[in-house]
């Protein structure tokens, strides 16, 4: 990417906000366009500057790092997450809220690194697919009416037998579409291929199971089903998810 990387940094006190300041000094690409004591703060903010990444503290008075993270779910364009904090007992929970990373203090430079290369990786990522991608919505019949769905809704798809299902959080729909066709369709998305029947959107996956002769399983957002990774596709899948 070419521009700036707008950056707000929100955490309550003062010496946290100044250190991650001066470490992201050394990033010529990263733009510091607000700082917040308060997740209130935080918010408003947001709203006004609409950067790209948000550096949180979890534990703050009134709004935590989390419930900021929770709010900001609503809006219409979010900001990277990065959680800063001096607590590791919270990480689950926040990429419960689709954290991008977890920093913990005292803040570790070479984390710090790691941590801007997923940031430019994803960031890169979604510009390419606003460029790209084919279809705004994707049109499934249901109970007679049309429905469109944005791609961003879909957790996952799969064939089976004739059909080919579609499931969102919390609904599921059919078509006769074959999933290959679908897959072109979907390109410029963060869909990928884990099997030879089933499609999963990046953005839902939560967890990465070892399963057994070198295949795994995944579990994604919103569901109990676990979705197979067969071998040829693990590789691929793990530089994919930057493990």
């Amino acid at each position: 990417m070419n521009r700036k990387i707008k950056t707000i940094i929100i955490d309550d006190e003062p010496l946290s906000r100044d250190e991650m300041k001066y470490l992201l000094q050394n990033y010529s690409d990263i733009e510091i366009v607000a700082e917040a004591d308060s997740g209130e703060k935080g918010l408003e903010m947001i709203m006004i500057k609409e950067p790209d990444v948000a550096f949180i503290d979890i534990e703050m008075p009134q709004m935590s790092g989390l419930d900021l993270a929770r709010t900001l779910q609503k809006m219409k364009k979010i900001p990277l997450i990065i959680f800063a904090t001096a607590y590791p007992n919270y990480a689950a929970k926040a990429f419960r809220v689709d954290a991008l990373d977890y920093l913990l203090k005292p803040f570790d430079e070479d984390q710090l690194n790691e941590t801007m290369k997923r940031i430019k990786k994803r960031l890169n990522r979604e510009e390419k697919a606003e460029q790209v991608s084919p279809i705004a919505k994707l049109a499934v019949e249901d109970e007679g009416r049309i429905v469109y769905l944005s791609p961003t809704e879909i957790v996952y798809l799969y064939r089976e037998e004739r059909e080919t299902i579609i499931c969102t959080e919390d609904r599921k729909f059919s078509l006769k579409t074959p999933i290959k066709e679908l897959e072109e369709k979907l390109k410029g998305f963060p869909f990928f291929r884990t099997h030879k029947s089933y499609l999963v959107n990046l953005d839902k996956i939560e967890e990465l199971i070892p399963w057994f002769n070198g295949a795994y399983q995944l579990k994604v957002e919103g569901k109990k089903d676990e979705i197979p990774v067969s071998r040829n596709y693990v590789k691929s899948l793990r530089e994919r998810l930057e493990l």
